[in-house]
């Protein structure tokens, strides 16, 4: 797998936070160079999404909103865009 960047975006929410130990859950079985970022500036967050949380992999938004996705959910996400 090549290095792939992963964002959280958030702004500090408990639901941010849980999907951020979710990310974090799912790429620890993953190899490859994997690198998680948490975003937490709104001006930041706001280039990707406009409802919080939001995943986005490689510069692509591949979730925003609730419901939250689960590890699976999450390590299916990272796959397809791996």
């Amino acid at each position: 797998m090549a290095a792939m960047k992963i964002k959280v975006l958030g702004p500090g929410c408990a639901n941010c936070k849980k999907l951020l130990e979710t990310v974090q859950s799912a790429v620890k079985g993953l190899s490859g160079d994997i690198e998680i970022e948490y975003v937490t500036d709104i001006k930041d967050i706001m280039k990707y999404v406009m409802m919080t949380p939001g995943l986005v992999i490689n510069e692509k938004v591949v979730h925003q909103g609730k419901p939250l996705p689960n590890v699976d959910k999450v390590k299916a996400l990272i796959q397809k865009a791996g």
